[in-house]
């Protein structure tokens, strides 16, 4: 998320109570998670694994639990608890606004039809000749391009599903980022798509989702891919153009599946997938090899009974 006007290095330790270490006047004009950090941005990290990345990334302010070495042109706050802080500022910058009526000030294009019982957030923009069912709910940072359909009871910019586990107890992090959807997109029925945490949760121009799948914070799908029912995409995935999901297709965090692939049914998605191949089973292997391997397992009840006779 950017922070428009900017603050300064000393306002912002001020708002969380946090020692600086730099100039201040050191301006940030952002507040942003690792993976999506830019110049001007702070990130927070709170343990001795991930200094040196943090550290050496793009952000130019880092809120920190513990004084270390200040590298050249950035700043440090040193907090005890980072994520906590990291929290406050966030609402305090784009804090949680109920939504109070179903009259809202959203911003619509010419030609959109929005049917009764659909539910938008004021802070949600709509292109053209865009049809949104009834009962689709489409929360505050919600960007929609021309000649999306979004069909019933989807929910676009859910809550970025992202907790920190610290003794025993899960701690949420505030959601505060977008859902942007380009043009000539069509959501199924009963999806959800989930806000990026602090940047953007992306669906690619043409792209085309079934019922009843879900989109996980910070995903960046690309153009013209076909997700099948039931699949479940979890946060910070990259899903490059034309990319097939087969139905109940499962992927973890922060892979990448490559232009042109195809996934079939049922497979569990658990590293990166190479371009323009075909997948099966899981954990998901190339299909050729994988469906080898089924022929192999099917052949062992006989080859176990030839070596016991």
């Amino acid at each position: 998320m950017k922070i428009q006007p900017s603050a300064t290095l000393e306002a912002i330790a001020g708002i969380i109570g946090a020692k600086m270490v730099g100039d201040p006047s050191h301006e940030v004009s952002g507040i942003n998670e690792i993976h999506v950090v830019e110049k001007g941005d702070l990130v927070f990290v709170d343990h001795p694994k991930y200094y040196k990345k943090a550290l050496e990334s793009n952000a130019t302010t880092i809120l920190i639990d513990k004084e270390v070495d200040c590298p050249e042109g950035k700043a440090l706050l040193i907090h005890e608890k980072p994520f906590d802080a990291f929290n406050a500022l966030t609402k305090h910058f784009r804090p949680f606004q109920p939504r109070t009526s179903t009259h809202t000030s959203h911003k619509t294009g010419f030609g959109t039809v929005i049917e009764p019982g659909a539910i938008l957030a004021d802070d949600v923009e709509i292109g053209e000749n865009c049809l949104i069912r009834s009962g689709v709910v489409i929360n505050a940072g919600a960007r929609i391009g021309n000649n999306v359909i979004i069909h019933p009871n989807s929910v676009i910019g859910g809550e970025a599903f992202y907790y920190q586990k610290k003794n025993d107890v899960y701690h949420k992090m505030h959601t505060c980022g977008h859902v942007i959807i380009e043009d000539d997109v069509e959501v199924g029925a009963l999806c959800s798509i989930d806000l990026g945490v602090t940047g953007d949760t992306i669906v690619g121009q043409g792209t085309k989702i079934d019922n009843q799948v879900h989109i996980g914070h910070d995903t960046v799908i690309g153009k013209n891919c076909l997700f099948a029912a039931h699949v479940g995409i979890s946060g910070c995935v990259t899903i490059e153009d034309n990319v097939t999901l087969w139905g109940q297709v499962g992927v973890i965090s922060d892979v990448r599946i490559g232009k042109g692939a195809a996934v079939l049914g049922q497979a569990g998605v658990g590293k990166d997938l190479e371009p323009g191949k075909s997948y099966l089973g899981s954990p998901a292997d190339e299909a050729r090899r994988k469906f080898r391997e089924i022929a192999s397992v099917r052949l062992l009840p006989e080859i176990i009974e030839k070596l016991n006779s």
